[in-house]
């Protein structure tokens, strides 16, 4: 079973950009579509963007624009640049093999941005 684990996130400020890293663990990394999910205070976890195994790419409304999503395969690894960052942006951003909210089995401990003057 693929593992993924979360890093990059941190605090900064309004406008600036982070970019968060997702690792894989396991054999199956390049036969996966990785998605990035953020739980933003007072909601509920919502799709951010996903990248499948041939490199094509899907946002979310709130990413468009801003976010990019990426992977290279050779180290098992999927990023999210982010851009332009907002004070709503702040929260826990989280990366499953999947797609969707709903097709996630478990969550990883996913790393904290916070965005904030």
């Amino acid at each position: 079973q693929l593992q993924l684990v979360e890093s990059g996130g941190g605090l900064v400020q309004p406008g600036g950009s982070l970019r968060l890293s997702c690792v894989g663990s396991g054999r199956t990394f390049q036969y996966e579509a990785i998605g990035w999910f953020r739980q933003v205070p007072g909601k509920g976890r919502e799709a951010v963007a996903c990248v499948g195994t041939d490199d094509a790419t899907y946002y979310e409304d709130i990413a468009k624009g801003r976010f990019t999503i990426s992977r290279d395969n050779a180290v098992t690894t999927t990023y999210l640049q982010m851009n332009s960052l907002k004070p709503e942006d702040t929260g826990v951003y989280y990366c499953a093999p999947v797609c969707t909210v709903i097709a996630v089995r478990s969550w990883g401990q996913g790393t904290q941005v916070t965005v904030s003057s």
